[in-house]
């Protein structure tokens, strides 16, 4: 028989500063001192709304308006299965107060990773503070001008985190188109990773994106903590190898059928979601994905999406 599921509400209660608001773990709960988001278990029959409505008001005191969906995060605890369903609270009446005993903090979203928080809601400051969505390049083919003139409209169309793919060109090219594209990334503030070797990535200035046949060659970080380290996972075992390097992100799949590989099925969202319970890591879905699929990736637990042809201009 599969464990019950624990359903819990919380909500990102936002400031007019733009800071948001922690609740700490009292020592009579499990997992003592970590930081939350404020919120509780959803009774039998209740909507998500109401339960979250009545848990603030019991916990901090305040009346509030419960506003759209930020992501839904199910996680595998060594003696629970929970559901976390986060919400935006819009509007609010009252001064939150700890009514149970338990500190409170309003903290910037920059350093909400200061605070050691349960793996169920460390995906949750992930999609706060990055990009839903993951640009891979395709192969530049033959005319580099026109694959940089790419980048730089998806670029300016909102693209932020990007995944340079280069195979098939000799190294210099490569190095050089790296380069070009770590600078307009910079230009932009967007975050650049090279699915290369790390000696190219980091003379770029970019981070590096790893297969998942080169994650299991690593036993450590193999870059700087300042320079950003993902990788492409398929399974428990990739996704348990990307946390042990020390990953801050990867990307998981494939989810649906792809046209780069005919015939082969994805594993659907169901199977998206068991293996997301395993990690605490931020995940983006990929694999026949497009924008149009990120509420739905939220609702399983995705960073956002993952893609070359929905995300590539043109």
């Amino acid at each position: 028989m599969s464990e019950r599921v624990i359903e819990v509400v919380a909500g990102v209660i936002t400031d007019k500063r733009g800071r948001i608001l922690l609740s700490r773990r009292t020592p009579n709960r499990d997992m003592p001192g970590l930081w939350e988001f404020p919120g509780g278990k959803r009774e039998p029959g209740e909507t998500p709304e109401a339960a979250l409505a009545r848990e603030l008001d019991e916990e901090l005191g305040i009346r509030v308006t419960v506003g759209p969906p930020l992501m839904t995060v199910p996680q595998q605890y060594p003696s629970k299965r929970l559901r976390l369903d986060v919400r935006h609270v819009t509007h609010w009446d009252g001064v939150p107060k700890g009514r149970e005993g338990q500190a409170l903090a309003w903290v910037a979203p920059d350093r909400l990773a200061r605070y050691s928080m349960p793996p169920a809601d460390l995906p949750v400051v992930a999609a706060l503070q990055a990009p839903d969505r993951y640009l891979v390049t395709p192969p530049p083919g033959d005319d580099d001008a026109t694959w940089l003139q790419a980048l730089d409209d998806a670029l300016r169309r909102g693209i932020r985190r990007v995944q340079v793919r280069l195979p098939g060109i000799d190294a210099a090219r490569r190095a050089t188109l790296l380069q070009q594209a770590a600078i307009r990334c910079r230009r932009r503030d967007a975050q650049v990773l090279f699915n290369g070797d790390v000696d190219t990535a980091l003379s770029a200035g970019a981070g590096v994106h790893l297969t998942a046949a080169a994650l299991h060659t690593h036993d450590v970080r193999p870059l700087p903590a300042h320079a950003p380290l993902a990788a492409s996972c398929h399974d428990a075992r990739d996704l348990a190898q990307a946390a042990r390097v020390g990953c801050d992100f990867v990307v998981l799949g494939p989810v649906a059928d792809t046209a780069s590989h005919p015939g082969e099925a994805g594993i659907g969202w169901t199977a998206f979601s068991r293996l997301r319970e395993t990690s605490a890591l931020p995940i983006y879905a990929i694999g026949g994905m497009t924008p149009d699929d990120i509420p739905e990736a939220r609702r399983h637990g995705a960073q956002g999406i993952a893609a070359i042809r929905s995300l590539w201009p043109g």
